[in-house]
């Protein structure tokens, strides 16, 4: 069985039974959360009621019971609502340890409820969050693990929950606390916290039983350099590694990182690659990139192989990470900051004696009209005005993210309905402080994608103005007045 339970390495239903010291049986039916070889959570049946089962697997199993019995205690003692605690012990075959939880009726996770949710109840959402957290900060506790997922939801209340995050300070500083805020509010969309900056510190500042100097501007700050930390290590690193997003595969000549749900039978080697490239479905044929529409189990994809001029290029890209992996880290890195593209399905890299060569990037296929397509092809006015408004708010939020994409010609641009979808990433950046002139450069090219449509050039600049909360970045970006 424990083999078994070593082998999930994803949330799926189950049907499996397990055998606890007090002679109990356990009625596992769904894996809701996994972390391999380490811990699994299951939606179970315990006694008759319905719980969740925490199962720790491996040698550290009673270390992480432990620690996670230790921080539902310490949420129980400071009155801070969490799910009660039924059981603690092993399976009679003592290979695993279990933790027994309250199932709470009518809850679901913040995660979960948050992607329901209309702009003023997330609002609503946030400000209970922030509140909660402003509980845990007055019993001197912090959650280390502060992501909504370990918030349950109901109608009445908000429950914390994994006490394997919970530490207790004999006296918590406002530093510590307002770095810990900042975390949770780096959960939430970086506009969404642009607006509600104010509003949520004034939440926090009231629920606080001592004096808290909270500023909401720096906090936001703060949030951001959050986000872009855990975006970084998710796409600059985590990807490229085995995970339970990815999954690769490395030998001496070749490199593979697909993504584990991608759900076909992808190449296994160079020569399959290059089959999926032939001249009847070229979309683009220059020298340093190739660009193909293939399919894959009838599938449609685009599979991009970045080429070697020569052996002067080769020796230049030897060195450093490819294009492709560029493309595959940057898709993972709008995915985690919630913008839309083209989901990454896999990456391939060819190597000789660790050095790179070769790659391809293989992604989705989007059906869709770009930008400039998009405008010329669509008349309503609402709609056409509702598109401006949607990708005018895309590029402030890559400003406010730090990213700059580095081609923002309309081609790169993709409209599912009114909402702007960006591609070829192979270009863009994440910057660690200011981006000022990337996104100047972005903004300029952009712009010069309507120098032959006044109305939409001016309609552009007129929402510019409206979004941005000064013309200072327009100005630089030779936009700021309208075109005559």
């Amino acid at each position: 069985m424990v083999y078994f339970l070593n082998e999930i390495t994803q949330p799926s239903d189950v049907d499996f039974q397990l055998q606890l010291n007090n002679q109990t049986a356990l009625d596992c039916q769904r894996v809701v959360r996994v972390v391999p070889q380490k811990r699994l959570v299951c939606k179970a049946v315990w006694q008759g009621k319905s719980v969740y089962a925490k199962l720790f697997l491996g040698a550290d199993a009673a270390k992480y019971i432990t620690r996670d019995v230790a921080g539902v205690k310490l949420l129980s003692d400071a009155n801070i609502d969490t799910p009660s605690l039924l059981y603690q012990g092993g399976t009679s075959d003592k290979n695993s340890q279990v933790l027994l939880l309250e199932a709470i009726k009518s809850a679901d996770t913040a995660e979960a409820i948050w992607l329901s949710l209309g702009q003023e109840a997330r609002l609503a959402l946030a400000k209970k969050l922030t509140a909660e957290v402003a509980k845990h900060h007055n019993a001197n506790l912090l959650q280390t693990d502060l992501y909504l997922k370990n918030f349950l939801v109901t109608d009445k209340l908000i429950y914390t929950i994994d006490g394997d995050g919970i530490r207790q300070f004999r006296h918590l500083s406002d530093g510590q606390a307002l770095q810990n805020l900042s975390v949770l509010w780096s959960k939430f969309d970086v506009l969404d916290v642009e607006k509600w900056q104010q509003n949520l510190v004034a939440v926090y500042s009231a629920a606080r039983t001592t004096h808290s100097r909270a500023e909401s501007t720096k906090l936001a700050s703060m949030a951001t350099q959050h986000r872009l930390k855990v975006a970084s290590t998710y796409a600059d690193k985590k990807v490229f590694r085995q995970c339970s997003d990815v999954n690769i595969t490395a030998s001496k000549r070749l490199f593979i990182a697909a993504s584990s749900d991608a759900n076909m039978n992808l190449p296994k080697n160079v020569a399959e690659l290059e089959a999926l490239i032939q001249p009847s479905n070229l979309l683009k044929n220059g020298n340093t990139c190739t660009v193909a529409l293939a399919a894959i189990d009838n599938k449609k994809i685009v599979v991009k192989r970045y080429n070697i001029k020569s052996f002067w290029h080769g020796l230049s890209r030897a060195f450093r990470p490819s294009r492709a992996a560029a493309s595959w880290a940057n898709a993972h890195r709008l995915s985690i900051l919630q913008i839309a593209t083209a989901k990454p399905i896999a990456l391939y890299e060819q190597r000789t004696f660790g050095l790179r060569s070769k790659a391809y990037f293989l992604a989705e296929y989007l059906d869709l009209l770009d930008v400039a397509e998009y405008f010329a092809q669509n008349q309503n006015k609402t709609k056409r005005a509702e598109a401006v408004k949607n990708i005018v708010t895309l590029f402030y939020k890559l400003y406010l993210l730090q990213i700059s994409h580095g081609d923002m010609k309309a081609t790169n641009i993709k409209m599912q309905d009114t909402q702007p979808v960006l591609i070829d990433l192979d270009s863009m950046r994440q910057h660690r402080k200011s981006n000022i002139g990337g996104h100047v450069r972005d903004l300029q090219r952009f712009m010069q994608n309507w120098q032959n449509d006044n109305a939409l050039y001016n309609a552009f600049v007129k929402t510019f103005k409206v979004v941005y909360p000064d013309d200072s970045m327009l100005i630089k970006a030779g936009i700021a007045t309208n075109k005559e």
